[in-house]
């Protein structure tokens, strides 16, 4: 750019950098700065053009219009202000920043002792001041241009009806038959018509995307040639990581941004749904040992929660060394503004927080009426989203199942170990009425205010942990690939090997761990709730025992579909349609004991409705369930499960039945009159539906 024009007042909102009426606006928030500057840079990002001074602050916004420039215009922030970390500043000047609100991100960020804004080696330690200059490593924004608007075709499913699939990107389609070559592993994969036609025959209708946001690698993962896979370590809050884009886009962010637009149009059209994984919990700044890139030297204090007493130190209630500090006004505009972008601009259909509890936490610990909870709820552009929240985080008092509010979504990790306790039988041993509350939504846990069924995500696997092949052929996690001696990963997972450690060729083994993973399926699927099934779960994919696999960018984390189960990826199928064609299975209040609303009752393998002794019965585990539409006088479903080795005979009431599904596979579809007994093979799960004489 021969020649660069002065800068101009300009706006101080919208944040970020917005080409209109014939230039670019700029506005950044700092709230303790002395001074901000806009720094141009060459289109490389290697040299530097210009350095202006922004105008301000306007209630703590920094801003400048930049005529006759526009989209692709690359630059970066430098933040003066009092680098004192006991007061909770750590300006430098020196440290190029990136954008908060970056839409474009360019450059390849290594890691360096330059990116730290104190002097590494130094008696001092954090309190020291770095004086060397990042520019030319540094990453940096580039100016976007204006987004054409998303075609309207959101599916809009209500929470009844949905079913989650969560699943990485690149893992579901790097080995995938029938994608071509070259979009395998990206985001124009997961939308080729391969895949989708995967997902339509399995019938789940919302793909949950582990974090897609532009994330960079942490330092101890550098060090030892490994990958942060997952993702869980936003940098760029409003960009797609260029990682999972097609080779030829990877290095023109522009190409990258219309290759997911893409991508959710096409699943979009397809009837599916979108959810991202989203991390607004902490930042790869780390701790006071970590790097200045953008928010700690734009205004510490303001983005981070620090350590009363010691502001200097940061609060870690993540894991991850900092913790945003959602609770201050600007960055929860911060955090609704990215939200806003991916659903407007992005398409997308909603959101799982991951280490929810941090959005609520206060200086009281955390608090349902949050700012950001009712800022969130209120907000116009995400009134019809989805919101999902992990409800816990690494800090004390930091599980809060059932605490969320309003339309909230929670995972249920007590379904999960539930489910796994009674169809393993491992752990302190799951019985019928813990099993029950779990099929049922857990009411124990949200049947309060206004919350429904649908509140409750049931899992059985996820990202972390076992898959469902490994946690019935695994007694102990194998993370020895991750280089932190098998450290890593949770303890204590309830698990089986039923006999062998890993692959075995013995066949009793092999069929009882597939018995057992068919029943926890049909559990998961058939549960009231908002079932989510992990991607691979259906076609049996192993990753060698590893329950951490957060970096293995490898063929331990891509799904092996040349092993591909295809029995149960097709009973899969048949649950989900029979979800899908059973109101009943996906009743979107809680049941009743009234006749004259829907309503459940359960019944003991003699036949009889279950009484407190029978509940109480540690002896005796399986058991029944019947479902009765509301004013109906005879039961529509009757659900029956046998967690033990051996067949029983279960005798029938309120007949005549037809036995519709057998999650083992053992049973032919025949009608049973009232009275007689039905024999529920090994290790099942039986669905009858009701005929009507």
């Amino acid at each position: 750019m021969a020649h660069l024009p002065d800068l101009q007042p300009g706006w101080h909102e919208p944040l970020g950098a917005l080409a209109r009426d014939g230039g670019v606006n700029f506005a950044v928030f700092s709230e303790n700065a002395t001074r901000v500057e806009l720094c141009v840079f060459d289109a490389e990002g290697q040299r530097e053009l210009r350095r202006y001074p922004l105008d301000g602050p306007h209630d703590g916004v920094w801003h400048g219009f930049l005529p006759g420039v526009g989209p692709g215009l690359v630059y970066g922030l430098r933040a003066h202000g009092p680098y004192a970390p006991e007061q909770g500043h750590r300006f430098n000047p020196n440290k190029l920043l990136l954008d908060p609100y970056a839409r474009e991100i360019v450059g390849h960020f290594g890691w360096r002792a330059e990116h730290h804004g104190y002097e590494l080696g130094h008696p001092d330690g954090p309190r020291s001041l770095d004086t060397r200059d990042n520019g030319t490593q540094a990453l940096k924004a580039r100016v976007a241009p204006a987004p054409a608007p998303q075609a309207a075709s959101r599916p809009r499913r209500a929470p009844a009806d949905v079913v989650l699939y969560e699943m990485h990107v690149k893992g579901f389609s790097k080995l995938m038959p029938g994608v071509p070559e070259a979009l395998r592993g990206t985001y124009a994969g997961v939308a080729h018509p391969a895949a989708i036609a995967h997902f339509k025959r399995l019938g789940v209708t919302t793909l949950s995307l582990l974090p897609v946001q532009y994330c960079i690698d942490e330092p101890h993962l550098a060090e030892r040639g490994l990958r942060n896979y997952w993702g869980y370590n936003t940098l760029g809050f409003f960009c797609p990581d260029p990682r999972w884009a097609q080779a030829a886009h990877r290095h023109d962010p522009t190409a990258v941004t219309e290759e997911f637009r893409a991508m959710v149009r096409a699943l979009h059209d397809a009837g599916l749904e979108v959810v991202l994984d989203v991390v607004y919990n902490h930042t790869p700044e780390g701790n006071e040992f970590g790097p200045t890139l953008s928010f700690r030297g734009l205004d510490n204090k303001t983005y981070y929660r620090l350590v009363g007493g010691d502001w200097s130190r940061y609060e870690n209630l993540t894991g991850c060394g900092n913790t945003l500090h959602a609770s201050h006004p600007r960055v929860t505009q911060f955090v609704l503004d990215s939200l806003r972008y991916w659903v407007a601009d992005m398409g997308v259909d909603g959101f799982r927080f991951d280490l929810a509890p941090v959005l609520g936490r206060g200086s009281h610990g955390f608090d349902p009426n949050a700012a950001f909870f009712t800022a969130l709820r209120q907000d116009p552009v995400l009134a019809g989203v989805h919101l999902i929240a992990e409800p816990w985080d690494a800090a004390y008092d930091g599980y809060q199942v059932g605490r969320f509010p309003g339309r909230f979504l929670e995972w249920n990790d007590k379904f999960r170990d539930a489910v796994r306790g009674y169809w393993l039988g491992v752990g302190q041993g799951v019985g019928r009425g813990e099993l029950a509350r779990r099929f049922l939504a857990s009411s124990d846990v949200f049947h309060h205010g206004q919350r429904l069924p649908t509140a409750s995500v049931n899992f059985i696997a996820v990202h972390d942990g076992f898959t469902l092949a490994d946690l019935t052929s695994y007694a102990t996690k194998h993370n020895q690939a991750n280089g932190e001696d098998n450290r890593d990963g949770r303890d204590g997972e309830l698990c089986a090997n039923f006999g062998a450690e890993g692959p075995t060729d013995d066949a009793q083994i092999n069929a009882t761990r597939e018995r057992v993973r068919r029943a926890m399926l049909a559990t998961l699927l058939l549960a009231q709730g908002m079932p989510m099934l992990c991607a691979g779960d259906e076609i049996g994919n192993s990753q060698g025992g590893n329950n951490n696999a957060y970096c293995q960018d490898n063929p331990t984390t891509w799904l092996n579909w040349d092993r591909a189960d295809g029995r149960l990826t097709e009973l899969v199928g048949e649950l989900l349609a029979l979800r899908a064609a059973e109101p009943l299975l996906r009743h979107p209040r809680w049941f009743a004991t009234g006749a004259a609303e829907a309503s459940i009752a359960w019944y003991a393998p003699s036949g009889h409705e279950m009484t407190p002794n029978d509940w109480h019965d540690a002896g005796q585990r399986a058991f029944g369930a019947q479902l009765r539409e509301a004013g109906a006088t005879a039961p529509r479903l009757m659900i029956v499960f046998n967690p033990d080795a051996a067949p029983l005979p279960f005798l029938l009431c309120n007949g005549p039945w037809q036995l519709v599904l057998d999650s083992s596979g053992e049973s032919a579809h025949h009608t049973l009159l009232a009275g007689q007994p039905l024999n529920v093979p090994a290790r099942s799960l039986l669905v009858l539906r009701h005929v009507s004489t």
